[in-house]
């Protein structure tokens, strides 16, 4: 496929159908994930990769609020029954320390750990962008998946329910599967125009 096709094709997909996934699709999205960019090359991610029924049961069960039943919202109901059917699920996960350890290496000119040098997390975003290159592999491969948070109240129960070190924040989870031939696009975001390049690009300057 195309690159610039891959990139069109790709959005957020919601249910599945209950095909399993090649395990060697999904080592190759992982492959490509750790070519993604680092800053000073600390490549401070993990990736939780949870494949088999006991473990995806463990998965939604620890960041499902409320615990196993099902949200009382209609809409926020049928979206987790969709993502429930995913075959796969892979967590992206961020380690801070590596950035900071790094950075207080000889070459890097610091001679200390103060996170108030950064001016953004650059370990929340590296792992993003590590995410990007597994939903685009996914979409190269022909499959479809889905970027969502876990809710903050929930990450000390999945960090227990797998034993996530404490260094290590997942930044979100992707669902990943076969879609259904009818998966179109719905809820309310559905209903959001996309912003054209005119809306968002400023050339020299803000609003030129």
């Amino acid at each position: 496929m195309e690159f610039r096709d891959v990139v069109r094709r790709r959005r957020m997909i919601r249910r599945y159908d209950d095909r399993p996934v090649d395990p060697a699709l999904v080592d190759r999205m992982l492959e490509h994930a750790i070519r993604a960019p680092s800053a000073g090359f600390s490549q401070g991610w993990a990736f939780l990769r949870l494949e088999q029924p006991d473990d995806l049961a463990r998965f939604w069960h620890a960041t499902t609020p409320g615990g196993p039943a099902a949200p009382e919202d209609a809409e926020e109901s049928a979206w987790l029954r969709g993502m429930r059917t995913a075959p796969v699920v892979i967590v992206p996960l961020s380690n801070r320390s590596a950035y900071l350890d790094r950075y207080a290496e000889p070459d890097k000119g610091w001679t200390d750990r103060d996170e108030a040098r950064w001016p953004v997390p650059y370990w929340h975003i590296d792992t993003g962008m590590a995410s990007l290159l597994v939903l685009l592999t996914a979409v190269d491969e022909g499959l479809g998946a889905c970027f969502f948070g876990i809710p903050p109240e929930r990450i000390d129960a999945f960090r227990a329910e797998f034993g996530v070190p404490g260094d290590y924040l997942p930044i979100g989870a992707i669902t990943v599967g076969h879609r259904v031939p009818d998966t179109g696009a719905a809820g309310s975001a559905a209903r959001r125009p996309r912003r054209g390049v005119d809306e968002v690009v400023h050339r020299g300057r803000w609003g030129g």
